[in-house]
């Protein structure tokens, strides 16, 4: 899609029914109608004419197009949904927040500190903080999901510039005699910026192994937390329900499908367009736009919520006509029924997580996992076990936690940060839907397609049996347990090779996307081993069915066997991100997961009766394909060709910023 320039005010008097027709760029047409009809008193303060402004001037951080920080792009916060790595294309370079800007130039100081291009901080004796080292580590933490037309240019996390403390003399490829009269940290943004871009101009910038798994071990750690708190939610359930017996185990399985397909990747895929429009409300100046977007989103999924509670509330009888296990079926229509009563509040979650990203808070998805992912094991217990409600406590659980999550998010922002964009009941929340829903679908099919090729093999052990249904949920579950540490492994790789990229330090990249390598084998042969060791004693903490542990115990060395090709597979994704190469990865999944993997497996479980171990046969090849094919390609890509597209992305970013500023001056 070509660049997207603001136009003439007569233009954006469309109604709501052309907004769907309308042959403008999307995302700016809909921001620049929301800009004409925006009257005196909406008005929030512009960037630089509040202290207590968190944004920061479009002009400002553009003039340099080696730096950080004009490169700079958020990671977006896309949900962990099954193996979907695929992040959905949103296409827009965000504008940054103050304290954003204070850590690309910070980030800065301290390469040219320890390249020897500038004295080091401590020259003059001046300590290294704790704080400083640790300050902002959990703020890179992200929810679910999505992207930009690159995504790996919207995964371009804050880099943590206390994480790179002291000069080692291994990391300087050439020195220069530097001017001991100034130590690095007295230097002000200004002459930071200027020796940067000389610095990179003659190669100087250099990086080490060590000083890029650092990196990336601190940038992943907040993510990985945040990963296995959010899938905690589903998993809780399944720990709970699976001591119940095998049936209750299938049927919250069943359940469980259901609700990813048909609910929570439907928000996820839906509110990627969000990534878009809040971020370029944000970017016009004009805050309250950001809460604007955000409420049609949140009317919008609402609307969307009423067929997905139609269909969940007579799910029984059409999982009946699906599955052969009626009484599986009646049980999770009975937890769909109850369930659907926390979807609105689920909406509302993926929607604030959005409008707060677009801020550049990411914190507060954390925060709020912290709070809700333990209470809701917790209520899973007391519900199912304490006051023994039974099958019938988990999705109540469920129900209270979800409710709970956009409440805790709103004290956030009530409370600490976020509130300025925040616009109120406006009738223009029901105004302008068009740009928002094309940006929506192809997040929502994005989404669809990877995650059903999954959900499917659950749905086919249905006709394997009762035990069979429920050691595939066991075993789905494991597998997704165990990818929660190699995703956000591949999320921190693909931030630190897409800022590289965009300082246009090629070398510096592919050193980074060798660490994030490593990182994946090491985690790979790490759950690899965890698996095959623990194999007889993993599947007693979901059942304490005979039969179906057994079935487990069989399959898991298998399962384990595709751990490494599983990590290697969501790394190689992560740096084609981070190249900018997303829709390769896009292409390579979809084929195989779909040609390859779903007709052989559906051929050794059902033809060659190979039961479960059949459904994962495919996935197995299928992951070994991928991660084979997507890494020749990175090996032989042309990575300066990256480089020129961020440089060229940064440049329209720069025009249309402009353009931007003389819209708000008329």
């Amino acid at each position: 899609m070509g660049p997207r320039n603001i136009r003439s005010d007569s233009e954006h008097q469309t109604p709501f029914g052309r907004s769907f027709t309308s042959s403008s760029p999307i995302a700016a047409s809909a921001i620049a109608r929301d800009l004409a009809s925006y009257s005196e008193d909406d008005q929030s303060p512009r960037d630089g004419a509040s202290p207590s402004s968190t944004a920061y001037p479009v002009g400002s951080y553009i003039s340099n197009a080696r730096s950080l920080a004009g490169s700079y792009r958020r990671p977006s916060n896309f949900t962990s949904i099954s193996h979907a790595t695929i992040i959905p294309w949103t296409g827009e370079q965000q504008t940054l927040s103050k304290s954003e800007h204070q850590q690309m130039i910070e980030e800065e100081r301290h390469l040219l500190s320890d390249n020897h291009v500038i004295p080091p901080e401590h020259a003059h004796g001046k300590p290294h903080g704790l704080q400083h080292k640790v300050s902002g580590l959990l703020s890179a933490a992200i929810g679910q999901g999505s992207s930009s037309r690159r995504p790996s240019r919207s995964q371009r996390s804050r880099s943590r510039p206390r994480e790179l403390d002291g000069a080692s003399e291994n990391t300087a490829l050439l020195r220069e005699t530097m001017d001991s009269g100034e130590s690095g940290s007295e230097m002000g943004s200004e002459e930071i910026d200027r020796k940067w871009d000389e610095a990179v101009a003659a190669g100087r910038i250099q990086t080490t192994w060590q000083r890029e798994a650092k990196v990336i071990g601190k940038y992943s750690l907040p993510l990985m937390v945040t990963f296995l708190l959010q899938y905690s939610l589903t998993v809780a359930s399944i720990f709970t329900i699976g001591h119940l017996g095998k049936e209750e185990l299938g049927a919250v399985s069943l359940a469980s499908m259901t609700v990813t397909i048909t609910g929570n990747a439907v928000y996820s895929g839906l509110a990627t367009s969000l990534d878009t429009l809040c971020s370029q409300a944000y970017g016009s100046g004009k805050r309250k736009l950001v809460g604007l977007q955000m409420l049609r989103m949140v009317y919008f999924l609402w609307i969307i919520t009423i067929p997905i509670m139609v269909l969940w509330y007579f799910s029984e009888h059409i999982l009946a006509k699906i599955v052969p296990e009626t009484e599986v079926a009646k049980m999770a229509g009975l937890y769909l029924k109850v369930a659907l009563l926390g979807t609105p509040g689920f909406a509302c979650f993926e929607s604030g997580k959005r409008y707060l990203q677009a801020q550049g808070v990411f914190s507060a998805s954390l925060y709020v996992l912290i709070v809700c992912a333990p209470l809701n094991a917790f209520l899973n217990w007391f519900f199912v076990w304490k006051l023994q409600w039974g099958f019938i406590g988990a999705p109540i659980a469920v129900v209270i936690t979800e409710t709970l999550l956009p409440i805790c998010l709103f004290i956030y922002v009530y409370f600490f940060v976020g509130s300025e964009c925040w616009c109120g009941s406006s009738r223009r929340a029901f105004q302008n839907w068009g740009p928002m829903i094309r940006l929506a679908l192809p997040g929502l099919i994005m989404v669809e397609a990877e995650c059903l090729a999954f959900e499917i093999l659950t749905l086919a052990s249905s006709y394997l049996g009762t035990s069979e249904l429920a050691a595939q949920s066991i075993l789905a579950t494991i597998s997704s347990i165990t990818w929660q540490i190699p995703f956000p492994l591949s999320i921190a790789g693909s931030t630190r090779v897409a800022n590289l990229i965009g300082a246009t330090l090629v070398d510096a990249a592919k050193t980074s996307a060798k660490v994030s390598f490593c990182g994946a084998v090491i985690v790979g042969l790490f759950n690899m081993v965890l698996l095959s060791t623990l194999r007889s004693y993993i599947p007693r903490l979901f059942s304490s069915d005979p039969e179906v542990v057994d079935i487990v115990a069989q399959v898991l060395p298998l399962c384990a066997a595709f751990q490494l090709f599983d990590a290697l597979a969501a790394n190689c994704n992560g740096i084609l991100r981070g190249l900018g190469r997303q829709e390769v990865g896009g292409y390579v999944q979809l084929f195989l997961y779909y040609v390859i993997a779903m007709p052989l497996s559906m051929g050794t479980t059902f033809a060659l009766g190979w039961g479960v171990m059949g459904l994962w046969t495919g996935v197995a090849l299928a992951l070994g394909l991928v991660s084979l094919i997507e890494g020749i390609f990175i090996s032989r890509a042309d990575w300066n060709r990256s480089v020129q597209e961020a440089l060229f992305e940064l440049h329209d970013f720069c025009v249309r910023g402009i353009e931007g500023v003389r819209i708000h001056v008329v």
